[in-house]
C-alpha cells in the first residue's frame, strides 16, 4: 500500500494544513496579498499554494481569493518594474545569481526584443518565474503600461482558473486534493522546475 503513494513532502503538508485554517479569517486574506505582491519582485514561493488551500477551504469566496491574488501579484509586478529601472545597478548583485541567473536574465532580455507583451503574458499565466520578467522591463525599459496591462491578462487568468474551478466544482476538488495531495506536491514542484528551464530554452 505504501508504494502506491509517492514519498510524502511533510512541510508542505504542514504548510496547507496551516494555510487552510486561515480560510476564514482576515489574515489569511492579507497573507495572500503579501506573498502575491513578494512572490512578483522577489519572493521564491509562488502564491498558489496558498490560493489553493483558502480556496479549499472556503469555495465559495475562491473568486474573491482568486481577485485579491491578481491584484497583489500585479502591484508586485509594478514594484518589480520600478527595482529593475531605478534600483538594478545597486541591487543587480543581490538578484544575479541568488535569484536568478545571468543566462536566465539574458534569454528574458532576447524576448522583450520580439514582443514584450505576449512574453509578459505568457510568464505571468505559466510557471515561467514572474519575477524575472518584472525586473528586467524596468531594466530595458519596457513601457510600464504594457507590463501592467500583460501582468493583468496573465494573472487574472492563472489565479481565477484556479479560483474558478473550485468555485464551481469545490467538493469535488477537495477530496481529490486530500487524496492525492503527495502526488500535486510533487507536480507542483515539477512545474516549477518546468518554469525555469523553458526560460532557459526559450528563443
Amino acid at each position: 500500500m505504501n508504494d502506491a503513494h509517492p514519498p510524502r513532502i511533510s512541510w508542505l503538508r504542514r504548510l496547507y494544513n496551516w494555510t487552510t485554517s486561515w480560510a476564514h479569517r482576515p489574515g489569511g486574506t492579507w497573507a495572500l496579498f503579501i506573498i502575491a505582491v513578494m512572490e512578483s519582485s522577489f519572493f521564491p514561493i509562488p502564491p498558489d499554494v496558498l490560493l489553493l488551500a483558502l480556496s479549499v477551504g472556503a469555495p465559495k469566496r475562491s473568486l474573491w481569493f482568486a481577485a485579491v491574488c491578481s491584484m497583489g501579484s500585479v502591484i508586485g509586478g509594478i514594484i518589480g518594474w520600478c527595482i529593475g529601472y531605478g534600483l538594478w545597478h545597486a541591487v543587480s548583485g543581490w538578484f544575479i545569481p541568488y535569484v536568478f541567473s545571468q543566462e536566465v536574465f539574458d534569454k528574458v532580455q532576447t524576448l522583450y526584443q520580439g514582443n514584450a507583451f505576449l512574453a509578459i503574458v505568457a510568464a505571468a499565466f505559466t510557471p515561467i518565474p514572474y519575477k524575472v520578467f518584472t525586473i528586467a522591463a524596468g531594466v530595458f525599459q519596457v513601457s510600464l503600461m504594457t507590463l501592467i496591462a500583460a501582468s493583468v491578462i496573465g494573472r487574472s487568468a492563472r489565479f481565477f482558473l484556479v479560483g474558478g474551478t473550485i468555485y464551481f466544482f469545490g467538493a469535488p476538488v477537495k477530496i481529490l486534493l486530500e487524496k492525492y495531495f503527495d502526488w500535486l506536491a510533487w507536480a507542483l514542484l515539477a512545474l516549477l522546475v518546468a518554469g525555469f528551464v523553458a526560460v532557459k530554452w526559450l528563443h
